[in-house]
């Protein structure tokens, strides 16, 4: 339900006659970053939006081609973008939304100075989503070096029903 939240919110941002990345997923793991794509694919089908993996273990040369030939949709684990981003492949002058999956071990010290990086290419106007089921305080406290004003969406543990994900629904909704 959450993953399908959040690409269903940002599904709408995307204007594929912009062959452009609009959309930035990011992800802990390979496998969840796959996950993910696979939901942005099925529920973007229809709509032609082009989605893409950045992880590693996979060929450069396909993440190359496949930016040149046009993405709206990139997901991918931050080593990876970053990596696209350095050598400049990967351009987000475009982007509309950026999505933090797990935020709270993405902004652990684990990922924390990739995810600096990153974040210093994402254009000021660019939606800023974070999604977790923690939030620690120290984590809260970073993301106010590149959050202005956010939004707080809180669930509670006996809300996390299909019931409780309608109403998290709504909510991004009429955020977005």
């Amino acid at each position: 339900g959450k993953t399908a939240t959040f690409a269903i919110g940002a599904l709408q941002l995307i204007d594929t006659t912009v062959n452009e990345v609009q959309a930035l997923v990011l992800a802990p793991t390979r496998e969840l970053a796959q996950q993910i794509a696979s939901v942005f694919k099925f529920l973007g089908e229809f709509l032609e939006v082009k989605v893409h993996v950045f992880i590693g273990g996979t060929a450069i040369k396909k993440d190359i081609q496949n930016l040149e030939d046009g993405i709206h949709v990139v997901v991918g684990t931050p080593g990876r973008v970053q990596d696209m981003l350095n050598k400049n492949f990967l351009k987000l002058s475009s982007l509309k939304v950026f999505v933090l999956d797990e935020a709270d071990e993405m902004l652990s010290r684990g990922f924390l100075e990739n995810m600096k990086k990153v974040i210093s290419y994402i254009p000021p106007e660019c939606r800023v989503c974070l999604f977790s089921a923690t939030m620690p305080k120290d984590i809260v406290q970073i993301t106010s070096n590149f959050m202005n004003n956010p939004a707080k969406i809180l669930v509670k543990n006996e809300q996390l029903t299909l019931e409780g994900t309608s109403t998290l629904f709504k909510a991004l909704f009429i955020l977005y």
